[in-house]
């Protein structure tokens, strides 16, 4: 029991309100079922299908609310779980940021389910793997890597009479190729909501090269460079400064967009006129739910033109209190890109150096986005449009707001998880120290 239908969904969540006696009520309800192989040292490790599903309820008495949770769906089960809500509201202090739930609205429908992805075998998953396993074995590489595809819906009903339903489907892909004496490594991570597109053979020869071609690296200086990085370095870069398109946030003077003396700095032109970020549910690569968990319908927005940050996201609260229209945040981000290929932005590069993945980011100033982190999987030295030879890990130092008034070119953009980014070639990243790890 992993999956319902619309119709299976809202008579559980309509049995579940029935028992409510709070003010106001909200129930959803979500499920997934998938399966997942995971591979080391060229041999498959574990294999598996999981499903599960699960009930949340929320119960308010004023501006005093409580939540329960429950995995099983008969009469007294349900009503246990709404009186338990009921209970713990009861207990709770109130809520000054409280606001009343939403009322009915039509959704748009969306794109995000996939009958091929749910369709997905432990016999298909295993083939993928194989493939990949070819590779690396060719390659005289060692691989690690994991497949996992999902299939989920969630739903939501409350007492004003809102109710939104979605199903959707994902697969996602990531391998580790190393050499037998351990110094030369690569990778490649993708997701795709349709499993026609996931080519294991493709992406696992991309990451043995990586791995024979990162051997006998060297190290060079630390300091500042033309960097070109992969669309997986660039969407690591980008996650904080996504979360930081906050209206609230802003205007209470806790991130960069904030503007000195109070307010936000939203219309002002905060990066290079090459940056255009937007989120959008029907992107045919990126698609998402047309609504989120407060109800409010996701729609087409626009965060950044032309370098302009064009909107911030509001939270029910902070919109009731500024007078404004509700702007759900970006869970799921594009950026624009160019034509060119990854190869096209290394012919163009007279000195720099390509990253494949930087990893344990960490926050070093949340007012100027600088973070911290190291290149991984693969960095090479580039010279005369041409890659000369590997080199040893960096540590860096950077923000992606510098970042991304450093652009100098952008290639064709990739899904890269829940994001949509292309290959970005950027002046003067600052690599602070080396790393000895491969």
């Amino acid at each position: 029991m992993g999956i319902l239908s619309k119709e299976e969904a809202q008579a559980i969540l309509k049995k579940a309100l029935s028992f409510s006696k709070a003010d106001e009520c909200e129930v959803s309800l979500s499920g997934s079922q998938g399966g997942n192989i995971r591979y080391a040292r060229n041999a498959v490790s574990t294999a598996g299908d999981m499903s599960s599903m699960g009930l949340a309820i929320s119960s308010t008495f004023g501006k005093k609310t409580g939540s329960a949770t429950i995995n099983e769906f008969d009469d007294a089960s349900l009503e246990k779980v709404v009186r338990r809500s009921e209970e713990l509201a009861q207990l709770a202090p109130a809520n000054p940021e409280y606001v009343t739930l939403e009322g009915p609205k039509t959704f748009a429908e969306s794109i995000t389910f996939n009958p091929a992805t749910a369709a997905i075998t432990p016999d298909i998953r295993a083939e993928a793997v194989r493939k990949s396993l070819e590779v690396a074995k060719a390659a005289k590489l060692e691989a690690a890597g994991f497949l996992e595809n999902t299939t989920s819906f969630s739903a939501i009903m409350n007492s004003k009479g809102l109710f939104a339903y979605n199903k959707d489907t994902d697969v996602s892909f990531s391998v580790t190729t190393r050499n037998q004496a351990g110094t030369g490594s690569g990778y490649v991570s993708n997701s795709f909501n349709d499993i026609s597109k996931l080519d294991t053979l493709a992406l696992t020869k991309i990451a043995a090269g990586k791995a024979n071609g990162s051997a006998g690296a060297r190290a060079i200086e630390p300091g500042k460079y033309t960097v070109i990085l992969e669309p997986l370095a660039a969407s690591d870069m980008l996650s904080n400064l996504v979360r930081s398109f906050d209206a609230r946030g802003a205007e209470e003077g806790r991130s960069f967009m904030s503007k000195k003396g109070g307010g936000a700095r939203l219309g002002e032109q905060l990066f290079n006129e090459q940056v255009n970020i937007y989120s959008d549910p029907f992107n045919p690569d990126l698609p998402g739910a047309t609504w989120n968990g407060d109800g409010l319908p996701i729609e087409r927005t626009s965060w950044v033109e032309k370098g302009v940050v064009k909107n911030l996201s509001y939270s029910r609260f902070w919109a009731q209190k500024k007078g404004v229209k509700p702007i759900p945040g970006a869970g799921r981000i594009i950026m624009e890109g160019g034509s060119a290929s990854l190869e096209d932005l290394i012919k163009s590069t007279e000195k720099g150096i390509l990253v494949t993945r930087f990893w344990y980011i960490r926050s070093v100033d949340p007012q100027t986005l600088l973070q911290t982190g190291l290149t991984r999987d693969g960095t090479f030295y580039i010279e005369n449009g041409k890659i000369m030879f590997p080199i040893k890990n960096f540590r860096f130092n950077e923000s992606p707001i510098i970042m991304l008034n450093n652009v100098e070119a952008l290639g064709k953009p990739e899904r890269n998880g829940n994001m949509i980014v292309p290959p970005m070639k950027i002046r003067d990243f600052t690599f602070s120290s080396l790393s000895d790890a491969v």
